[in-house]
C-alpha cells in the first residue's frame, strides 16, 4: 500500500505540478524567441453556429469592430442545421455585405462545417471564431503580427474569463483557467503549443488538413497538424477573447467532460498522436493524456493511505479527507481570504476530477457531444 500511495502521489505531482515546473524551466534553458511585427495578410474568419439566434447579431457587431483593414478581411458564417432564426439572420447580414452566409440544413457537426467553411475561404489566413465570446478590437491586429515569421503556421489567442471593465475572475474555474495559461506561455515560449483557444486562433490556409465530421476538439486537432507539418503553433496572451466566469455549474461542467471526451477521441481517430511524427508528443501525453487518469491516481491516494500502516499515512488520509471538505465551503457564501480560496481550489479540483471520469465513461460507453452551444 505504501508503494501504491507514493506511485499515485508521484503521478498526480508530476501531472499538475512537474510538468510546469519542467516547462518553466526549459522555457528558460532553451528559450525559442518568437519575432513579432507589424503585418496585415488577409484573412477569412470563419464562424460556424447551430442555433444562435441570441448571440449571432452580436458577434457580428463584434467582428465588424475589429481593428483591420476592411479588404484585408472577409466573414464567413457557416450555420449548422440551425432550427430557430439563425438561418434567417445570416442571410440579412448577406443582404447588405456584413458576411458571407452558408446556409446547411442537415446537421452534421462543426468539424465537417468548418471543411465547408475553408472550401469556400480564399485568403490566406483562417481565423476561427466562436459565437459567445467577445473578441477585443486589437485581438485579430496583434494576432497577424505572430505570422511575420514564416515558421509559425498557428497562432492562439488568450481566453480571459470574466470581462474587459472589471477584469478576469480569479476564483473557481477561472483561478484553473489561469494557471493552464501560464503553461501554454511556456510551451510557446519553447517551441509549441499543444492546442488552441477555440474562441480565437488562426491558422495559414495552407496547413488546414480536414478533420473526421465528428471531431470534438478541432482547437486541439487542426493545431497538431500544424505542428506535424514542421510549423509552430504559438500562444499570443495579448490577443484576447472575452467569456463569462460563470456559465452555471451544470453548463461549466458539461463543457470540461466535452473537452475530456474530445481528448480520448483524439487517440481514436488520430492514433499518429502518440507516434514518433508527432513532435509534440510528450507534451501532449504531459498536459493532456495524464490529465484523464488523475481522478483515478487521486482516489488510489486516498485508500492506499487508509490501509497503509504508519502514523505518516493516518496523517495523509486525514489531509486528503479534510482537503475535499473545504469544498463544502463555496456554498457557505464565505468569498474572501486564504480559507475561501483553498475551498474554492477544492471544489475547482473535484469537479475537474468528476468530469474527467464521467468522460471516461462517456469514451468506454461511445457516447460523444459534438456540439455544446
Amino acid at each position: 500500500m505504501r508503494v501504491a500511495f507514493w506511485i499515485a502521489t508521484a503521478f498526480v505531482a508530476y501531472a499538475y505540478f512537474g510538468y510546469a515546473a519542467w516547462l518553466w524551466l526549459w522555457s528558460r534553458v532553451k528559450p525559442w524567441p518568437l519575432r513579432r511585427g507589424a503585418f496585415e495578410p488577409s484573412v477569412s474568419v470563419v464562424l460556424v453556429v447551430r442555433d444562435e439566434e441570441k448571440t449571432l447579431p452580436g458577434k457580428l457587431l463584434n467582428l465588424k469592430a475589429l481593428e483591420y483593414p476592411a479588404g484585408r478581411m472577409e466573414l464567413i458564417v457557416v450555420s449548422d442545421g440551425s432550427s430557430d432564426s439563425t438561418a434567417r439572420i445570416m442571410e440579412e447580414a448577406a443582404r447588405v455585405g456584413r458576411c458571407r452566409a452558408l446556409i446547411f440544413h442537415e446537421r452534421k457537426g462543426k468539424a465537417a462545417r468548418l471543411k465547408d467553411a475553408v472550401a469556400a475561404a480564399t485568403r490566406e489566413i483562417l481565423l476561427f471564431v466562436d459565437s459567445r465570446q467577445v473578441i477585443a478590437r486589437d485581438a485579430l491586429r496583434l494576432l497577424m503580427e505572430n505570422f511575420v515569421e514564416d515558421a509559425v503556421g498557428c497562432a492562439s489567442g488568450e481566453l480571459m474569463l470574466g470581462d474587459a471593465a472589471s477584469g478576469e475572475a480569479e476564483k473557481g474555474m477561472g483561478l484553473y483557467w489561469r494557471m493552464e495559461k501560464k503553461i501554454r506561455e511556456w510551451e510557446s515560449g519553447s517551441g509549441s503549443v499543444v492546442g488552441a483557444t477555440g474562441a480565437l486562433y488562426a491558422m495559414r490556409r495552407s496547413l488546414f488538413v480536414p478533420l473526421p465530421d465528428d471531431t470534438i476538439l478541432d482547437d486541439v486537432l487542426l493545431p497538431l497538424h500544424v505542428a506535424r507539418q514542421g510549423a509552430r503553433v504559438v500562444f499570443d496572451e495579448r490577443a484576447r477573447a472575452w467569456d463569462s466566469a460563470d456559465l452555471g455549474a451544470k453548463r461549466e461542467f458539461r463543457r470540461k467532460v466535452r473537452t475530456l471526451t474530445g481528448n480520448y477521441q483524439l487517440l481514436q481517430i488520430a492514433p499518429w498522436i502518440l507516434g514518433g511524427g508527432n513532435p509534440l508528443r510528450f507534451r501532449f501525453v504531459s498536459h493532456k493524456l495524464l490529465r484523464l487518469a488523475v481522478p483515478f491516481a487521486l482516489a488510489a491516494m486516498l485508500f492506499s493511505s487508509l490501509f497503509a500502516a504508519g502514523t505518516f499515512y493516518r496523517i495523509a488520509f486525514a489531509g486528503q479527507l479534510f482537503f475535499y471538505a473545504l469544498a463544502l465551503l463555496t456554498f457557505s457564501g464565505i468569498d474572501r481570504g486564504p480559507v475561501a480560496r483553498l475551498a474554492n481550489a477544492a471544489m475547482t479540483l473535484i469537479v475537474l476530477n468528476s468530469a474527467a471520469v464521467v468522460a471516461c465513461a462517456n469514451f468506454v460507453t461511445g457516447r460523444k457531444e459534438v456540439w455544446l452551444r
